[in-house]
């Protein structure tokens, strides 16, 4: 195009798409910024509520991004761009990508709810999605557990959320059920005795709630008692394993026995084919 035609071009049409490129430039920005300020407020708002950080900031991020849609869109709107079918176009995508990151979009909606709930939190014991570990890390997607074997073991979300939950860390204390027998020649009260003394004996079982000691099965060999102490929740496992051990000790000492199973063969005497001959 030369310097003559450039002249008749903004003599025309040029100089007024110029002002207009100028005001939708202009529009953009203060679009933007008025974006920027309106995320401030509702972050704001959220971290007061007490809001979870994460949340707040993943929420902050998609109302910016609706924000920032409608900015473009009337940018071009007053640009003379067709917007509705731009508009058409995005919610074709839209459907699109949503069809092809179906297991995605579960996975984040279940990490949404996660992080609203809170249902247990990063260092939690927790039963989720069929695995049994301790919460390490909650993102969007995924919940990553460390579990007792020193395995990392990373769920996604919607299996998290498809269940029942377990969370061992949501009350301080905890009730240790343990089972322990003895035989049906044993004297069944000095065995709770016995049971009683080792739970009075070890500092960490509370008094209150009490603990119970009680026959609850007459059983095929044995007579079972129902051995239940309430404990802080970090000594669950420490009074699970040292109360197993201080049983089978003191049962020996005081002479009660554990049944166990066991097999009794009775051999019976057979002629042989040569002897029942004789006999007739």
């Amino acid at each position: 195009m030369d310097i003559e035609g450039i002249k008749t071009w903004l003599e025309t049409d040029g100089l007024d798409f110029l002002i207009r490129v100028a005001i939708a430039l202009v529009i953009f920005l203060i679009g933007k910024w008025v974006a920027r300020k309106v995320t401030g407020l509702v972050k704001k708002g959220m971290l007061k509520s007490k809001m979870d950080e994460t949340l707040v900031s993943f929420l902050g991020n998609g109302v910016y991004m609706v924000l920032m849609v409608c900015v473009i869109l009337v940018t071009l709107d007053y640009l003379g761009v067709k917007t509705t079918s731009f508009v058409a176009i995005l919610g074709a995508a839209g459907l699109a990508v949503g069809l092809a990151l179906q297991g995605s979009l579960a996975n984040f909606a279940a990490g949404v709810l996660i992080i609203m709930f809170r249902p247990f939190k990063k260092g939690d014991a927790v039963d989720a999605g069929g695995v049994f570990g301790i919460v390490e890390e909650i993102t969007i997607l995924t919940t990553n557990m460390r579990t007792p074997d020193n395995k990392v073991i990373i769920v996604p979300n919607s299996q998290v959320m498809g269940g029942a939950i377990t969370n061992f860390a949501t009350k301080p204390t905890r009730r240790v059920d343990m089972v322990f027998g003895c035989g049906y020649d044993d004297d069944v009260r000095k065995a709770k005795k016995v049971l009683q003394d080792i739970l009075e004996s070890d500092e960490r079982v509370l008094k209150d709630p009490a603990y119970t000691v009680g026959v609850m099965e007459l059983g095929d060999s044995s007579v079972n008692f129902a051995v239940r102490p309430w404990v802080n929740a970090a000594d669950y496992w420490n009074v699970f394993f040292d109360t197993h051990e201080a049983v089978k000790l003191r049962f020996d000492e005081e002479g009660l026995t554990i049944p166990y199973p066991q097999r009794d063969v009775h051999l019976f005497p057979v002629e042989s084919d040569g002897a029942q001959k004789a006999a007739s």
